[in-house]
């Protein structure tokens, strides 16, 4: 059985990768660190594991992996200490706030021999999946052009202070696409223009922005990234894509597979996924890469790789053209 150890719930993500384990056959929740001391003991209490005060007395124990579930500035602080304990990390996505931060626990990782994973759990929804095995059978042609979403509520706390997020909506949410679309197609991103904007909230960070992205056959992507979605919506966000191929188009609704709960104790509509959990099989994944000393289904270069678009974006917003990628990589943009 393997022991997991989760490295703080700043992140709500924590909370069903705590629940992905406790399901799980081969591996339980055995230790909790949080700098929040009365939401560790809480969340120990609650999945009925160690709350550790000292993150490196937790990581001396006998852990085979930890969850790191943190604000998106401590990733490479953690991946760090975890891999000098040579403890196999998921790595709650963004990999990093900087490429060159991302790069050097990247290599912190290879050079203890831990596996390092990152968590897009998009990968594992049903919808992407087929999607995925008609693009192999080339059933749509040579795809030219995509429109995606990536839409969602706006999280508060950390995730608007960009001391601790790095960004706003578009550090949260362009990830996930480009990972999916790498992912499906076989391909990289060579080209990003981006225009961002803070239209719906009064904060420090972008709650709106449109992405247009080159990938190297040339096919063209579109994401809106943006906090757009009401306070009354009955979910967080949505990941949807319309692929336009030679052959065909396709429409993509990754979480329409859902039922609507009108909910009078919460006074508010509610979306319930009945499809496969993603978050239940990215840490399934994870926990059978780990046991079966196996490389990661999503690599931490793929987590480099999605880092590179977000900050050839914020780049090109800021000066108001296309970026290309290997402008990034050779630059570290700030």
């Amino acid at each position: 059985m393997l022991k997991i150890g989760i490295i703080s719930f700043a992140h709500m993500h924590a909370l069903s990768y705590a629940s992905a384990l406790t399901k799980s056959s081969q591996a339980e929740l055995t230790a909790i660190w949080d700098d929040v001391s009365t939401r560790g003991h809480e969340m120990a209490a609650a999945y009925q594991a160690n709350y550790y005060q000292d993150l490196e007395e937790m990581l001396a124990t006998d852990l085979d992996a930890v969850i790191i579930c943190s604000e998106n500035i401590h990733h490479k602080e953690h991946v760090i200490k975890a891999a000098a304990y040579q403890k196999h990390i998921l790595c709650e996505k963004p990999l990093a706030t900087e490429v060159k931060d991302a790069e050097v626990m990247i290599a912190a990782c290879e050079a203890q021999n831990v596996r390092l994973q990152v968590a897009y759990p998009v990968r594992f929804t049903s919808a992407i999946q087929q999607v995925k095995e008609l693009i192999d059978a080339a059933e749509l042609g040579n795809v030219l052009a995509i429109n995606a979403t990536n839409h969602g509520l706006l999280p508060g706390g950390w995730f608007i202070q960009p001391e601790l997020s790095g960004g706003g909506c578009a550090t949260d949410h362009i990830v996930h696409i480009v990972d999916a679309l790498r992912w499906i197609f076989n391909q990289e991103v060579v080209k990003v223009y981006a225009a961002f904007d803070t239209r719906f909230y009064d904060i420090e960070v972008e709650d709106c922005g449109q992405v247009m992205i080159e990938f190297d056959s040339g096919m063209v992507v579109t994401i809106d990234p943006s906090w757009s979605r009401p306070k009354t919506f009955p979910t967080w966000g949505d990941v949807t894509m319309s692929i336009y191929g030679e052959e065909g188009m396709l429409e993509v609704d990754a979480f329409k597979q859902h039922h609507l709960f009108y909910n009078d104790q919460k006074n508010k509509l509610e979306e319930q996924v009945w499809a496969d959990d993603m978050d239940e099989a990215l840490v399934e994944d994870f926990l059978q890469c780990v046991a079966n000393n196996r490389e990661p289904f999503i690599t931490g270069t793929d987590g480099l790789r999605t880092l590179e678009v977000v900050k050839a974006a914020y780049r090109s917003n800021q000066e108001r053209k296309p970026i290309t990628i290997e402008t990034i990589r050779g630059g570290h943009s700030q």
